[in-house]
């Protein structure tokens, strides 16, 4: 692929190496699907897994943009198909450190993989990263396991001989249909999601054997006592964002959020009051308007710290690793990149919600060297928003 060869996923910059895996607990569409990175022991001969796992990840890419499967799958293949994320896959967990826990939700049309760029940044600073492969048909594509036996009804763990692959595409919504009972239906579930994951995670800590349907080698019982709970906080992009403010009005135990480029849409409006930790808004300067934003303020409170900052010349999709992995013809064409630099955008996100996570965790690093950053502090950043706001909601 001509003039490619500066494209890639960028690595970790923390001081850790990252490894990442898959864990599916119970095969069924109720279980917990997600992407786990963490600190890792380095391995002599580190294995990276593809960025797109499976093909049929590029016929939901293809449903979701509505262009014919055969063809989406051809230029996907062809864009995408050779990237790999760099993290070593499967790698043998680093002990040793109680690491805070972030759970994060991808956007409308994502799924577990594409937000590599940031977990592998935030996991190689010292966290575990686990990204929530949502099954509420807003995920272009996932799967699940049906089982094939005829004595399923009796059978309390399916035995893998017996299970077929079942995918679940993007759902368009019917000519007609209303969007907000959809949206709201999938929001709620993704935030159930994500609680499932936490308290999937919670188990892990606590030294419980895990069955991971996908079968894969990797050590979950290095994982007990590794992840400090008092510190675990949730992340997301787009439509993840709102499932970061369902996911904080609906479980505690989440002490902050750092929410990408929300899509607000999908929220009841009696959710804003009954949010009580702090959250940090990184917007994109094209992708927000005015009634998005003022949901966002609705959650301004004098009490709780809520911040917003937008990046600079950043799309929609600024955030996402197809920013990094597209030539920039294509990348203008379909909007997958801005006018900024996307290693120098994903760089202000992320410190950004390092010095965000470290305040309110109240970890003990150095992210705090990045505190301006949370208030736009930097040539590349605007404080609050560039959406001009009723003189009344200023900044």
């Amino acid at each position: 692929m001509g003039g490619s060869c500066s494209l890639g996923i960028p690595s970790g910059k923390g001081p850790n190496n990252v490894g990442c895996t898959d864990l599916m607990v119970d095969h069924t569409i109720q279980g917990t699907f997600l992407r786990l990175y963490y600190p890792c022991e380095t391995s002599a001969s580190p294995e990276w897994p593809p960025w797109i796992p499976k093909k049929e990840y590029f016929n939901g890419l293809a449903d979701f943009l509505k262009i014919s499967r055969s063809l989406g799958d051809r230029m996907f293949s062809y864009l995408y198909g050779s990237y790999t994320v760099p993290a070593e896959w499967n790698a043998p967990f680093k002990p040793g450190n109680k690491y805070p826990l972030i759970i994060f939700s991808h956007g409308l049309g994502a799924f577990r993989s594409l937000y590599s760029a940031v977990c592998i940044e935030i996991a190689s600073q010292g966290f575990i990263v686990a990204a929530v492969e949502h099954r509420d048909e807003s995920a272009s594509a996932t799967f699940y396991y049906k089982d094939q036996s005829t004595e399923q009804q009796h059978q309390v763990s399916s035995t893998p001989e017996h299970l077929k692959e079942e995918w679940l595409y993007y759902r368009t919504l019917k000519p007609g249909e209303p969007e907000f009972p959809l949206r709201n239906q999938q929001v709620q579930q993704r935030a159930n999601e994500c609680i499932g994951a936490l308290n999937l995670l919670t188990d892990i800590n606590a030294g419980q054997s895990v069955n991971n349907v996908l079968n894969l080698h990797f050590d979950w019982s290095k994982l007990k006592d590794s992840m400090d709970l008092c510190r675990t906080a949730i992340m997301g992009h787009s439509f993840g964002g709102a499932t970061v403010i369902q996911s904080l009005c609906r479980e505690t135990k989440f002490k902050c959020g750092v929410a990408l480029d929300s899509w607000m849409f999908p929220l009841d409006d009696e959710v804003y009051a009954r949010v009580t930790q702090p959250i940090l808004f990184i917007n994109s300067e094209k992708f927000q308007w005015l009634a998005n934003i003022m949901k966002m303020k609705m959650l301004d409170a004098n009490t709780i710290q809520r911040k917003m900052i937008t990046i600079k010349g950043t799309v929609h999709q600024s955030f996402p690793d197809f920013t990094f992995l597209t030539g920039h013809l294509i990348g203008k064409i379909f909007k997958l990149k801005g006018e900024i630099d996307p290693n120098i955008a994903i760089d202000l996100c992320n410190k950004a919600s390092l010095a965000f996570l470290q305040r309110h965790l109240e970890i003990h690093k150095n992210f705090n060297q990045w505190d301006p950053l949370i208030d736009g502090m930097d040539a590349n950043l605007i404080p609050g928003t560039n959406i001009h706001l009723p003189s009344a909601n200023t900044e």
